[in-house]
């Protein structure tokens, strides 16, 4: 018969391990747990006091702005008008005899050339008259020399008393007379070879016809008001356009220093070139109604790209600003007076308002007279949040570097 230990009858099983490490467990996780929760109380409660030191100060966090840099660039001086394309030379051919249209030699919108044959009107009737006035002038000739051969005799009876001096003098006179008859035969004749060589119709100037205004068949006359054809040179050709007369006194000294000024003919978005040429002439007159002086330049227009009658804005370049500070266009503000500044960002990066003075703004940059050099900070946009001394923080590295220019205008293809 078996028998147990005494000291262990009756004793409790001990309990197993696995429970006891699930408890100890528990207990390291709430630990930590607490440890968490204390230190993240402990930081906020920093930060909201380094938050409310700093509103106690009166600083505000920085404000994000899109920052650029002061460019140094050469830029031109334009002054702008509105003009208007003008044919070089325009002349309406109009018929300078009277007749009927037998041909019309040209096509509509033909290049045509100096002494190029347009048109001919029957020669038939002119023909007629050169050869009347020929067969006079040969009868005239005729009497001419038998009235010379006898003056000639009669000068020899003279010498021998065989006439009397009457005799020689009325031959004489009759002499000069049928040479004025010649003369005038002659007159007839070339008024008549004129008349036979304007029935053959010829161009005036190299150009380009337009629509044809008469017909083959037609009768035409010297004094009808429509002519047969228009033709226009359209290279080169002409912009009038008119600036302000203030703008006189500047064109007047720059042409002083330069003889030649150029002149861009855009079209009316301001973006595509038509044209670049030369200015030819200032109109001697103000036209004192509108304030404005009129000018003239010419273009090669090799490409066509300008049309009589075509509207454009012109632009004068007077001249070129070499190395000046330069910055985008919405980098500029106004003041309630209408005076000109910008937010200058300096080391510690505040801003401070900087008075300036500019130039022209033109193609999406300002050029700056006065107020900034090339190389200083500015803030080109988000410049409503700022006032003097805010501190700031630019948004975009790349738009921190150096303003790039706005795109020119476009050169037309031909």
């Amino acid at each position: 018969m078996n028998t147990l230990p005494p000291d262990s009858a009756g004793a409790p099983a001990p309990a197993p391990r696995s429970s006891a490490g699930k408890w100890l467990g528990y207990l390291l996780l709430c630990g930590l747990l607490a440890a968490g929760a204390g230190w993240w109380l402990h930081h906020q409660g920093a930060a909201a006091a380094t938050k409310s030191a700093a509103s106690a100060r009166g600083e505000m966090p920085p404000v994000p702005v899109v920052a650029g840099v002061v460019a140094q660039k050469d830029v031109p001086l334009f002054l702008d008008g509105l003009g208007t394309v003008q044919a070089f030379n325009t002349v309406t051919v109009r018929a300078r005899v009277d007749g009927q249209v037998v041909k019309v030699a040209f096509s509509e919108g033909q290049d045509v050339k100096v002494d190029d044959e347009l048109a001919q009107i029957d020669p038939a009737p002119y023909r007629a008259v050169l050869a009347q006035a020929q067969a006079k002038q040969g009868q005239d000739e005729a009497q001419l020399a038998n009235a010379r051969t006898d003056l000639n005799r009669y000068r020899e009876l003279l010498a021998k008393e065989g006439v009397t001096q009457q005799v020689f003098d009325t031959q004489k006179s009759l002499v000069n007379q049928l040479e004025a008859a010649v003369k005038s035969d002659q007159a007839l004749v070339d008024s008549a070879n004129v008349q036979l060589a304007y029935t053959t119709i010829r161009s005036p100037i190299d150009g380009r016809t337009g629509i044809r205004l008469v017909d083959s068949g037609n009768i035409v006359r010297a004094t009808d008001a429509t002519g047969l054809v228009v033709i226009t040179q359209l290279h080169p050709i002409s912009v009038i356009f008119t600036l302000r007369e203030a703008s006189l006194g500047k064109i007047q000294k720059q042409l002083l220093a330069s003889p030649e000024l150029t002149v861009l003919a855009l079209g009316g978005d301001n973006a595509e070139l038509l044209g670049e040429g030369k200015l030819a002439v200032i109109d001697n007159q103000i036209d004192i109604t509108t304030g404005t002086i009129k000018l003239k330049a010419t273009f090669p227009n090799t490409d066509l790209r300008l049309w009589p009658g075509q509207f454009v804005n012109a632009r004068l370049r007077l001249s070129v600003r070499q190395a000046s500070a330069v910055v985008p266009a919405s980098t500029v503000q106004r003041g309630p007076e209408g005076s000109a500044f910008v937010f200058v960002i300096k080391d510690d990066q505040t801003v401070e308002i900087r008075p300036v003075k500019v130039a022209q703004i033109e193609q999406g940059e300002a050029l700056i007279d006065e107020g900034l050099r090339p190389g200083e900070h500015v803030v080109v946009d988000g410049q409503y949040k700022l006032q003097k001394g805010s501190r700031v923080k630019a948004t975009d590295a790349a738009a921190a570097g150096t303003a790039s220019p706005a795109p020119g205008p476009k050169k037309a293809k031909p």
